[in-house]
């Protein structure tokens, strides 16, 4: 999720776990810890635009990591806290506020590595990593919490803020099950045989989904928002596997493949060949000249061997996209 849902995040977990102890400074602790994970996008600056990504929500996200680090937070915040909070008290401060950060992640849909050194990333994709609706209710706790200093009171706003995200977050996995259905459905009722399906939330909201479907010879891409009156349309892109080929002894491209974990597209456009993480949805729906998200253009180095560049995002683009979406969730 963004900075600021995870640092409020952060605070409302120290509030639960040490409010009592260390009032208003639950406020700082909270910020910092909850902040921590997400440090390795500040590694990845040092790194490839591959390595960067590859990296992202790997070891600084895993449970093994935070029972490594925690012990040596709560010791620092035990010596800056004397008389305060306790080493036990400020591990599982440190703890559990990291530990929440990596369980609200898991929603996302480009999840995590909670369980490194192990290979797999959970992702339920049932939020977008920003979503206004669950963040506005915990801020709002917050202040109230803020302004008070009976440990009680501040206990019960922040567990009040905490139900309702929370609800709304559980509202999000319901609403998944039931556009998947949608999905499932129209796929039957168009006779579209396919092998995988994976839907995920589009920017900023619930309403509006989208869907890929892998099958031998390429994907189906569709959108459904919940107000749709129409069947839904399915797009379909054709697996590029001569211009794979000439990917094929590129280290980058093989990286690419595992961190988008086969949702691809390679495309050529003006002689220049690009890699499309499918997951993250279109920016531009054109099946002639798609453009994606989140895109890499790779450039050659020597025979068969390429080096891949993120394609940076311009704000014309950002702002159609969010165009789109809004006038598409309100239904065809």
């Amino acid at each position: 999720m963004d900075s600021l849902t995870q640092i409020v995040l952060g605070i409302a977990t120290a509030e639960l776990v040490a409010g009592k102890k260390l009032q208003n400074k639950t406020f700082l602790y909270g910020a910092v810890l909850g902040t921590i994970p997400d440090l390795d996008i500040v590694v990845g600056k040092f790194l490839s635009d591959v390595g960067g990504v590859a990296i992202h929500r790997g070891l600084s996200h895993s449970l093994l990591f935070f029972v490594f680090l925690s012990p040596v937070l709560g010791w620092v915040i035990s010596k800056i806290e004397k008389n305060k909070i306790s080493f036990k008290s400020a591990s599982l401060l440190a703890f559990w506020c990291l530990t929440t950060h990596v369980l609200l992640d898991l929603f996302t849909s480009w999840g995590t590595q909670i369980l490194w050194p192990f290979d797999y990333r959970f992702a339920l994709k049932t939020i977008f990593v920003i979503d206004p609706l669950y963040t506005i209710p915990l801020l709002i706790s917050l202040i109230f919490v803020w302004k008070n200093k009976d440990s009680q009171i501040r206990r019960k706003y922040v567990i009040r803020g905490l139900l309702i995200s929370s609800s709304y977050l559980l509202l999000t996995c319901v609403l998944k099950l039931f556009a998947v259905h949608q999905f499932e459905t129209a796929l039957q009722n168009q006779n579209l045989v396919h092998q995988e399906l994976i839907v995920k939330p589009t920017a900023f909201n619930c309403i509006l989904w989208n869907a890929n479907i892998s099958t031998s010879k390429g994907y189906y891409l569709a959108d459904y928002s919940l107000f749709d009156s129409q069947p839904i349309r399915f797009t379909f892109y054709t697996k590029n596997r001569k211009l794979e080929e000439k990917l094929v002894n590129s280290y980058d491209f093989q990286q690419l493949k595992k961190i988008s974990e086969g949702w691809y597209l390679v495309t050529e456009q003006n002689n220049r060949l690009y890699f499309n993480d499918l997951r993250f949805g279109l920016l531009n729906d054109s099946p002639e000249n798609p453009q994606f998200a989140f895109s890499y253009q790779m450039i050659p180095i020597s025979d068969g061997i390429y080096w891949a560049e993120e394609v940076p995002k311009a704000k014309r683009d950002g702002k159609a996209l969010l165009e789109k979406i809004f006038t598409r969730l309100k239904g065809n």
